[in-house]
């Protein structure tokens, strides 16, 4: 089981702004993209989800183009954006188990309130999205990979932004974890994170080469 790309290229408008990326990410692993502003991070990882088009290459999932093996594809995906997607008029406790039961993995609300709890939003459990901070927005958000251990790779784009130190250290327990169980995980990220050794792997994109 395995994430691969050949000859991924990416353009916007008639820039070029990579071409020829070839990455492998196996089982137990994670690879933390970097790069300035503008050098495609997160339209990389739309591509790896399969929610955009690469200009040219393909994403492979075991072996298999994505685009051709989509429904199973999405089965073994947790995916989530910069953005929280997460519901307004929903409380905390309510987006997590929606969010849990639409990826497939239903969740009782004693459930939600405990990893609510993990990531320091006990007291922001029974509140409306529309009154969250960003960083407890992005909490609740991020609660609900605590019931995706069945999905074997996670997309994360800037997971730890807006989060506190306490809640960094959570996640990043959370995402060792999932490494511990043979699960892979991509992110982007603007800071220094924690991982066993010879789990992490990065990719620069100001110089296109994986390390």
């Amino acid at each position: 089981m395995s994430l691969q790309t050949r000859q991924l290229a990416c353009t916007r408008g008639e820039r070029t702004l990579f071409a020829n990326l070839e990455l492998t990410v196996a089982p137990g692993n994670a690879l933390r993209i970097v790069g300035s502003n503008g050098t495609g991070k997160t339209s990389l990882l739309r591509m790896l989800c399969g929610l955009s088009m690469p200009a040219f290459g393909a994403v492979l999932w075991n072996g298999q183009n994505i685009r051709s093996n989509r429904e199973e594809f999405n089965r073994q995906l947790t995916y989530l954006g910069h953005a929280p997607a997460i519901k307004d008029d929903l409380t905390s406790w309510e987006n997590v188990v929606v969010a849990s039961t639409l990826a497939g993995h239903p969740i009782h609300q004693d459930d939600a309130y405990d990893a609510l709890d993990r990531l320091g939003l006990e007291r922001a459990a029974d509140l409306p999205a529309r009154v969250l901070s960003q960083g407890q927005r992005k909490r609740v958000a991020l609660a609900r990979l605590q019931f995706c251990t069945h999905n074997p790779l996670w997309i994360l784009d800037e997971p730890f932004v807006a989060l506190d130190v306490a809640s960094v250290a959570e996640l990043q327990g959370t995402m060792n974890r999932h490494l511990d169980n043979n699960g892979m995980i991509i992110f982007t990220t603007h800071q220094e994170v924690a991982f066993d050794a010879g789990r992490l792997h990065s990719l620069d994109l100001n110089q296109g080469e994986p390390c």
